[in-house]
């Protein structure tokens, strides 16, 4: 049967521990997730990370992808060389070639599980509006933010993200694990769908387009001086509007959502992203006619 080859990656960032112990039960016992027939690769995408239960050595590794790191002839940043190892191995020019990436994460936001789109290659956002058709995911559609870049997914022809939250860094989770065995079947089974014509693609698609990072409020020294406001902490996918509270200090002052523009914010008071100074993403809620040249593209890449 024709496909394309996929790579499976957990634990791209070394605290995110549900992914990798599915992948290390998986690997114990070959019948326990159906692969549907599809030849894969699995990975633990930061293996040295993990030992250590922390997010990276060097620097974070879906941020290491970007054309000027990778070009680099010699770097002492782990994460770096990882990131080379990982496309000599499985990129599309490497030992093991292959075309499609999921990379499976965890957040400490209330996301549930979402896919992340990054940029509008026209096969991921096929293959994401299979995934949303069936098991009603948020799509959330990353671009046009230069101060976040050289994701993994990026460095593949095909890939998608799947972030399953909430739940603490370094903390393995019934409902996290359980959520992304059936995220992950359901990807292979969309899959294997396309393989054999069988692939039901709907005719819209709910996209939430970034556009935008706020940073908490910060003192003259740097510090972070405000905390999420309770109205809107854990209300991920919920609107807000001119005059809503985003933040509030220890003297009860509240900073306002100033714009007359309507927002969805995501990753709300996400735990590895005080250090990118990302209080939230504010996204677009839209409704997108699902193209033919997005099914074009995702067969082509599956079948030949």
């Amino acid at each position: 049967m024709p496909g394309a080859q996929v790579l499976l990656v957990a634990g791209t960032h070394g605290n995110e521990l549900n992914a990798p112990w599915l992948f290390d039960q998986w690997i114990k016992n070959d019948s326990f997730i159906n692969s549907r027939g599809i030849t894969l690769s699995r990975v633990i995408g930061n293996p040295d990370a993990r030992i250590l239960c922390q997010r990276y050595l060097d620097r974070d590794l879906n941020r290491s992808f970007a054309e000027e790191l990778l070009d680099l002839t010699h770097s002492n940043e782990f994460e770096i060389n990882r990131a080379k190892e990982l496309l000599s191995l499985y990129g599309p020019s490497g030992k093991e070639p292959c075309q499609i990436v999921f990379d499976f994460h965890s957040t400490t936001s209330s996301m549930g599980c979402c896919l992340v789109v990054y940029g509008r290659r026209p096969a991921d956002l096929a293959l994401a509006s299979l995934i949303q058709y069936r098991l009603g995911l948020p799509i959330y559609l990353h671009e046009g933010d230069q101060a976040q870049s050289g994701f993994l997914v990026e460095a593949w022809p095909c890939g998608l993200v799947i972030e399953i939250g909430p739940v603490p860094q370094g903390v393995l989770n019934t409902k996290i694990i359980h959520q992304n065995k059936l995220t992950l079947e359901i990807c292979l089974e969309e899959i294997s769908k396309v393989q054999q014509g069988e692939a039901l693609f709907p005719k819209q698609v709910i996209i939430h387009r970034h556009l935008g990072s706020k940073d908490f409020p910060r003192d003259l020294a740097g510090n972070v001086n405000a905390f999420i406001h309770k109205d809107l902490q854990g209300n991920d996918w919920f609107p807000i509007h001119s005059g809503d509270p985003l933040f509030e200090n220890v003297l009860g002052e509240i900073t306002p959502y100033k714009e007359d523009l309507s927002v969805v914010p995501v990753f709300i008071n996400e735990g590895a992203y005080v250090e990118k100074n990302i209080a939230m993403s504010l996204t677009s809620k839209e409704v997108w006619p699902f193209s033919s040249e997005w099914e074009l593209d995702l067969k082509k890449l599956i079948l030949n």
